[in-house]
């Protein structure tokens, strides 16, 4: 699917990957701009939510315009995710082309191959469902108890309290809540429930990158509706 929409690339590669840059050649010779190349230098083991540059290149896509990738599994951290990003891409009717596998939604082949992946995705979903299943049952015929761990109420009075301490001097919240091993949201908690005796510092903003490619030229994208 190539409309008269704008023609965006995304590129994943692993903290260890040193093959970015063919990821990037294969993309411009496909006839991507360079600026409009959106990367991601992530472990896989993240879910296509959790990647910056993934996120704004699909915040910034409308339809008719077109994803190029360098293969499909650049998409997700596994088959499912794969699939439900490309479900998204679809219903809001934005094209996808994965350079190496070929696929293209808009033809009947492309179709064809994410009909087989969503079988198999299917079938993966059974494996996970039946290795958890069968965990379970050994964890617990080798008496192993389920359950939420009790809180140590001492470990939480101490912890609240260095977190007091540093609230106090000033620090954020997120740095407080960091230092003990806790959320910003599980501080909070806390705090709310044993009574905010120190003020809670205001959390400086934070300047979130368009997630682009780095080999940009830094030329903000034009604002789209």
């Amino acid at each position: 699917m190539c409309g008269m929409g704008l023609l965006l690339g995304y590129v994943r590669v692993s903290t260890t990957d040193q093959h970015g840059r063919m990821q990037f050649d294969a993309l411009i010779e496909a006839g991507v701009p360079e600026e409009q190349i959106y990367f991601d230098q992530l472990s896989g083991a993240k879910a296509a939510k959790e990647r910056p540059g993934l996120t704004a290149l699909l915040g910034y896509a409308r339809r008719e315009d077109t994803v190029l990738v360098y293969r499909i599994d650049r998409l997700g951290r596994s088959l499912i995710d794969v699939l439900n990003t490309v479900a998204d891409m679809q219903k809001r009717g934005i094209g996808l082309r994965s350079l190496v596998d070929g696929i293209d939604p808009s033809t009947a082949s492309g179709r064809l191959q994410l009909g087989l992946f969503a079988t198999l995705a299917e079938y993966e979903r059974e494996l996970i469902n039946e290795r958890v299943r069968a965990g379970v049952m050994a964890a617990k015929a080798r008496g192993v108890k389920f359950g939420q761990k009790p809180v140590n109420q001492e470990t939480v009075e101490a912890k609240l309290e260095v977190a007091r301490q540093l609230l106090s001097q000033g620090k954020t919240a997120s740095r407080a809540a960091d230092t003990v091993g806790w959320s910003r949201a599980t501080l909070y908690r806390y705090l709310k429930e044993r009574g905010a005796e120190q003020p809670v510092a205001p959390e400086l903003p934070v300047a979130l990158g368009r997630g682009r490619s780095q080999y940009a030229n830094g030329k903000p994208l034009p604002v789209r509706d």
